[in-house]
């Protein structure tokens, strides 16, 4: 099974233990890449830290939460080499794998229940990249990245 690093902001932590919880117990090895408490904490750090997982192949799949999604993702997308989509149903976290090849999932704690996160997850790792003209926008995105 694929190893999967995972992280979040106060705001996404019980989602972070649920989904960690759950990786494990259905046979994948998650890197818990904090935080560890609901005290208020800067979601970069966290993302930066998940991505860099992922980047440096410690992981295959990054996932990364706080109470919208939007921040870091937006972060995530900071780190070259990752692509990352906030995975807010079932066929969309399918589709930014399918589509986009993406490597990091992020999710809104506020806005999706636990069971339909992992379900998401699960989507997403379990798709596979399509390739043909998707691989043309990836390599862009890519190219992109080296300016």
């Amino acid at each position: 099974m694929s190893k999967i690093a995972i992280g979040c902001d106060h705001g996404g932590l019980e989602l972070k233990n649920y989904l960690i919880e759950k990786l494990n117990k259905n046979g994948f090895e998650t890197i818990d890449c904090g935080t560890y408490s609901t005290e208020s904490c800067h979601y970069p750090k966290f993302a930066f830290a998940v991505g860099n997982e992922v980047v440096k192949k410690e992981a295959k799949y990054g996932i990364i939460i706080c109470r919208t999604g939007e921040g870091v993702s937006i972060a995530a997308n900071k780190v070259k080499g990752i692509r990352c989509g906030i995975g807010y149903n079932e066929k969309v976290s399918r589709l930014m794998k399918e589509h986009n090849n993406a490597n990091m999932i992020a999710f809104g704690a506020d806005y999706i229940t636990p069971e339909d996160a992992f379900k998401n997850t699960l989507a997403f790792i379990n798709a596979k990249f399509l390739g043909g003209r998707h691989q043309i926008r990836v390599d862009m995105i890519t190219e992109y990245e080296k300016q």
